[in-house]
Order: structure tokens, then sequence, then C-alpha cells
């Protein structure tokens, strides 16, 4: 969880990290300079623990292994993938229909971009300054229905998974990690996703038949105060984690006692990937934003650790950290931001709109002008999106229910082209109207972004059988990459 700010301000807040790697979880805990106390109470003390987590059969050492015959691209290109949990509505973000009876247009009126003929949302000012830098798919078509990231992170529907690989479907970004790992401190494939109540919405997905190895390194988790089954390596902090030598010594205290307790095997020969990505200096400086500009962190707003129920916490400077991460050599980054879900009894649809659409508008403008300062955006590309979109018709709670046949996609960066609608919906937002498009396209194309080619690019299973990123006949979407 990264930069809890207190009120008024500051660039250095308590910074809380954890580092899920299979059956070991390491948690980092950091906080600011001079002793200030914070809304979270902790104390200026900072600590590294690593705590033992469900089996799985894996040392630390193990899970960052990568085939010695595979070989690392030099390319810098990387995606990051900010999930909305619930279901955000396409009908009130990027496809609003101001000629239908109120009952279906709703509350919410369009403004124009600096695109012509372009309109969005009246509660995204920041975003209609910058439409030349976006594109907005209008048609999503094959949304599955369920109150679940899967498809957001795979790019297929619950029932593909009876007839997938011994193992399972993997995540995009272990698909990634396979074919472009990293070898360094900065793992190919990390998880900004919190966990959520609702349980599908915070799981970023593990790599299925891939192995192991390539699961996304999970980097917060919801209590880093839960859960006493943990050691502590004492004498370590975050000023400390480049010192080699008290890192090294750390690491060995803590396997003579895992060791002692049976909680985990002893490291093994691949002991030193770990001890990079714990000592390497470009992972620990991409999660503390305190060394970020204050002025350019001030641009993503402030952070609302509060849960949204059973959804995320408006962590909107974990956008931030997604950008820091990029940068320092991760390929894809997977993030869930706040709770889209109000409907039924809560009748919040339009109200929580006019709360939550204005700071997602902050922190994602700031991303992409962030990528466009510092030369980023023909290397890294963003995708924004839900698990589908929302009844064109207002329910008797002045709200809008599920619906999966039309949903969004928001897309920047990526030396993509840029300031187009891709796709619309009919009069009333019910359904595709012209270019239906798949998730599958989608990942299609974040895949071409990177430099793979999903019509050549394989990875093997376990029983050799190799397999396509995506299905057969399945392109990158030709008006963003053509």
């Amino acid at each position: 969880m990264a930069g809890m700010a207190s009120k008024g301000t500051s660039l250095s807040p308590r910074i809380t990290f954890c580092l899920k790697l299979g059956s070991v979880m390491i948690e980092l805990f950091g906080n600011r300079d001079n002793g200030r106390t914070h809304c979270d109470g902790f104390s200026r003390r900072n600590f590294l623990k690593i705590g033992g987590m469900a089996a799985g059969g894996l040392s630390l050492g193990q899970l960052l292994e990568v085939e010695a015959s595979q070989k690392l691209g030099r390319s810098h290109k990387a995606v990051i993938n900010i999930y909305l949990p619930g279901g955000p509505s396409h009908l009130d973000f990027f496809d609003l229909k101001p000629d239908a009876p109120k009952e279906i247009r709703g509350e919410f009126k369009p403004i124009k971009t600096n695109v012509p003929g372009i309109e969005i949302c009246e509660l995204f000012p920041r975003l209609a300054t910058m439409a030349d830098q976006y594109s907005i798919i209008r048609s999503i078509s094959d949304s599955d229905g369920a109150h679940d990231c899967y498809q957001c992170m795979t790019g297929r529907r619950q029932s593909e998974k009876r007839n997938s690989p011994q193992g399972g479907w993997p995540s995009w970004g272990s698909w990634v990690s396979k074919l472009q790992p990293n070898t360094g401190g900065v793992p190919s494939n990390v998880s900004l996703m919190y966990p959520t109540g609702n349980r599908t919405w915070g799981e970023a997905g593990n790599a299925g038949f891939i192995g192991a190895a390539h699961t996304p390194m999970q980097l917060v988790q919801k209590d880093p105060n839960a859960k006493a089954q943990s050691l502590v390596l004492e004498g370590i902090n975050l000023n400390r984690l480049n010192d080699r030598k008290s890192l090294l010594e750390g690491i060995d205290r803590f396997r003579r006692d895992a060791d002692a307790k049976g909680q985990i095997q002893g490291l093994d020969e691949h002991n030193q990937q770990a001890i990079n990505i714990l000592s390497n200096g470009g992972l620990m400086d991409a999660l503390d934003i305190s060394k970020e500009d204050p002025r350019i962190a001030e641009r993503y707003g402030v952070n609302i650790p509060k849960y949204q129920r059973d959804g995320a916490p408006k962590m909107i400077r974990n956008f931030l950290v997604a950008r820091r991460l990029v940068e320092a050599g991760a390929r894809v980054v997977s993030l869930n931001y706040s709770r889209w879900d109000w409907h039924g009894g809560d009748g919040m649809n339009f109200p929580r709109s006019r709360e939550e659409m204005p700071l997602l508008d902050q922190g994602l403008s700031a991303l992409i002008a962030d990528l466009n300062e510092r030369g980023l955006n023909k290397d890294v590309a963003v995708v924004m999106w839900g698990e589908f979109g929302r009844t064109p018709k207002i329910n008797k709670n002045n709200s809008r229910d599920h619906w999966p046949r039309a949903n969004f996609a928001f897309m920047a960066g990526g030396g993509m082209n840029h300031g187009q609608v891709i796709g619309s919906t009919d009069k009333h937002g019910n359904e595709p109207m012209d270019r239906p498009v798949k998730f599958q396209e989608v990942f299609a194309t974040l895949y071409s972004c990177l430099g793979i080619n999903t019509a050549t690019a394989t990875v093997k299973d376990p029983q050799g059988r190799p397999h396509y990123l995506v299905d057969s006949g399945i392109k990158p979407i030709n008006e963003l990459i053509g």
C-alpha cells in the first residue's frame, strides 16, 4: 500500500509494501523521516518481515528462477493494467447518450474534448484536455457477466476454464514474464492488486500451466499487520536495504530460523536472484514514492486508504507507483482501484460517480501526462476497464444494473494511434452497433505494444504442447497499431 498521506499533504508518507512470492510473504514497512506520527498510528521504526504463507513447496529462490536458455529482451516496453472492480458504467464514463430519454441518459452531460467529435462525461475535465493522447473502445462485446477480474487479467471467460490446459490458463502478465523475463531486481510481472472482500476483485491471476515462477509478484496485502506467522529481520529497514552485508546476514538468520521451525526449506542455488530482488535499488526506489518529485506526486491526488466496502481502497498514488515500477524494469503492472458497483439498495450510481470520477480523472490524467513528459508514452501502454458495463435503463433506485452486452476500454500510450473512438453502441447503449471488440483483441494489441507477435509466439505446457497467447484468428486492433 503506497503513500498514505496525512491531511495536508506531504509526500513522505508511510510506505507499506508486501511482496508475495508463492509460499513466502515479504512485508516492507517504512515511515517518513523526522519521527512524525502518521494517521495509521505507526511509529518511525522500519522493519522487514518475512512470513510463511500457503504451502507450495517452492522456496523464494525457486520462484524467481528463470530458464537459463531463455534470452532476456532488452526492450523497456511495458503495460499498466488498471482494473476498476465492480463494472463501471460505460454510459456514464465515455459513451453518454444525451439525446436518449431521461431514464436512459442519466444525470450527466457530455463535454467536448480537444479532439473534434469526441465527447466524454463532464466529470472528466482533465481527460477532456488530452483526448489526443488516448483512445476509447466503446464496443467491447464479450464481457462474461461475472463479478470477477478474471477476464481483465486473462482475456478469457470463466467457462473457458473447463477446457484449459492442465494447470489452468495463465494471467496475461505470466505469458509476458515467460517470454520476456527479467533476471535483475525487478520482475517482469508485478501486482498492486489489493485483496478485496469480494475475493474475485483482487486477484491478478496466476501463471497456470506456465509455472509458479511467473505468477505475479504481489506487492500489497489488505492488512499488513494480520497473520502472526511471521519472522522479523531486526535491523533491516528501507534505508538499509542497499546495505548488502546487512541484508545477507538478515536472510541467513531468517533461513536458519525458518529451517528450525519447518516453515520453508533453505534457500536454494537461485537465492542470488532472491537477494537481488530485496537488495536491488531499482525495485526499492520504485516502491518508495517519497523519492519522487513532490510536484509530480501532487498531480496524482491524495490516497484514501479506506476500503470501499468489499472493493479496493482509493490508492490513487499507486498509479504513480506503477509508473515507477515500469520505469525500473517491470513489464506488466496490474492494479485495482476503488469499487464501481453501485446499484440495488444502494441507489448510489450518480452520487458516488460525483465523488469517484473526479479523483480518477486527476490520477489517470496525471499518469498520462507523466508518461508523456518522461518520454515513456511510446513504450508504456495503459489500459483501464472493468468486467462489464451497466444497464441503459436506470432502475427504481436511480442506479444502473449489471450489463455484459456493452463495455468499454480506455487505452493510452504504447506508441498506439490515439485521439480516436473505436466502435459504437446503439442509440441507447444496449449493445455494439459497429466494430465489436473482444477482450482478447485488446490483449493481442497490448502484446503487440510489448513487441510480442501473437501469430508466432507460443509457450509449451508441462506435456510439451505449445500454446498461443490468444485464440486462432484473434489479431491486434488495427486502428490502434496499424
